[in-house]
């Protein structure tokens, strides 16, 4: 089989190494890839968003199937064109992704079909959204409604804080026209779960449950990132909670999507929040989250590519879909700098032992070494019995792993171990 995956990070290199377990499995290419992706797969120097050339790359080398893994060729309708020259894929067509694509859209399907959210207001006017403000419950989340790279998210502690988020959103374009659309949330409190699922649009195969580290400082200091490290499983989420989501989160959301003519096949993901009156959405995600994705997929024991191929031809209730009772943690080690300036082209030295369950995300090749070549470099993974052995193997992997002007958090995975002890 020869397989194509769109995309060129972390997540990426994770789906492509767990693909390559499949002995049906003669070639994968990545569009674009990076220079650390490509020892793994053969990779193509086309955009993830150029739809057209993806395409016609696919017809070209009888691509068997493809994976579409980010967001942003997923809502521009990858899917959909691939689809129709009868190439079959993982990810949701383009009318799914727009539970990722549009705030609003989501938010609204979750008030009309009763599953459980922030309560939330929606502006297309400035200056309606500021007078809102003025007697908003504060503190409270401003969201740009259309993709924003993960950043069209402000948290705002005060009133003032709250403006000028709306000004910068809507006034000045911050996030281009994914602004032009905002919601106003209730702020809430509790732990945060990230869950990716599988589904075929009838069935719902929830993964490992997994915690995030967004903040690019320890202790949960600092901006905001595309992440900093995970551990899974996350350890608030009981099976008790996980039976609750089930019935009141992601059964209703997949039977709402199909109601509304929109069938979500793919990867799902349920940004959740444990709050003290229960489990509510905070975000959907219509692909495999990153970096959550490179600590959840190492500890899938069944075939990938048989769960994938059973989600686009609908047979996911007839496909075993098994995960190992292990534990994993992933840091990622960054660029100094990131989230906003950092300097590129440092050479990344990682010793062959430490390559397995080592995703790169930011890196390309010049003359033969693996240079450093963007905000978070590489996802550095481990797999133990316990939770405080995997974040222990973890950072032993980090200290033999090289490169000038590295970063990263120290603090990986402690709240979670101070969770478990808790229990």
């Amino acid at each position: 089989m020869k397989i194509l995956v769109v995309g060129g990070g972390g997540r990426e290199h994770a789906i492509i190494k767990k693909l390559k377990e499949n002995s049906n499995v003669e070639e994968i290419f990545a569009l674009p890839g990076n220079g650390g992706i490509a020892a793994d797969a053969t990779c193509v120097d086309i955009a993830a968003t150029d739809i057209e050339k993806i395409t016609e790359f696919a017809i070209a080398n009888q691509i068997d199937y493809a994976v579409v893994a980010p967001d942003d060729p997923l809502v521009l309708g990858c899917v959909d064109a691939l689809e129709a020259q009868n190439i079959p894929c993982f990810g949701p067509n383009k009318a799914a992704a727009i539970i990722e694509g549009s705030k609003v859209f989501s938010k609204n399907l979750m008030k009309k079909y009763n599953i459980p959210t922030a309560a939330y207001e929606v502006f297309d006017d400035m200056d309606k959204a500021l007078d809102y403000l003025d007697t908003a419950p504060i503190p409270t989340v401003i969201k740009a409604d259309g993709l924003a790279l993960g950043k069209g998210v402000i948290i705002a502690m005060t009133r003032e804080e709250a403006k000028q988020a709306v000004v910068s959103i809507m006034g000045d374009k911050q996030f281009g026209a994914s602004g032009d659309h905002i919601v106003v949330e209730e702020f809430l409190t509790g732990p945060e779960v990230s869950v990716l699922s599988f589904t075929d649009g009838k069935t719902v195969v929830p993964m490992i449950s997994s915690m995030d580290h967004k903040r690019a400082g320890d202790n949960d200091t600092g901006l905001n990132t595309g992440g900093m490290g995970t551990v899974a499983p996350n350890p608030y989420y009981t099976k008790d909670i996980a039976d609750e989501c089930m019935q009141t989160i992601f059964l209703p959301t997949i039977n709402a999507m199909k109601a509304e003519d929109r069938t979500f096949k793919g990867c799902l993901y349920f940004g959740l929040m444990l709050t003290p009156n229960g489990p509510k959405v905070i975000e959907y995600n219509c692909r495999f989250g990153d970096p959550e994705t490179q600590v959840v997929l190492p500890l899938l024991e069944s075939d990938l590519l048989t769960v994938m191929q059973a989600v686009t031809n609908e047979t996911l209730a007839q496909t075993e879909v098994k995960f190992s009772d292990k534990h994993a943690c992933c840091v990622i080690m960054a660029s100094k700098g990131y989230p906003q300036s950092y300097e590129k082209g440092y050479e990344i030295t990682i010793p062959a032992e430490l390559l397995d369950n080592t995703f790169v995300a930011g890196a390309k090749l010049s003359n033969g070494k693996l240079l450093t070549n963007g905000g978070r470099v590489l996802g550095v993974t481990s797999i133990d019995d316990t939770l405080a052995g995997a974040i222990e193997k973890s950072y032993q992997k980090v200290e033999n792993i090289k490169f000038d002007n590295r970063y990263y958090r120290n603090d990986i995975g402690q709240k979670a171990l101070k969770a478990g002890e808790a229990k």
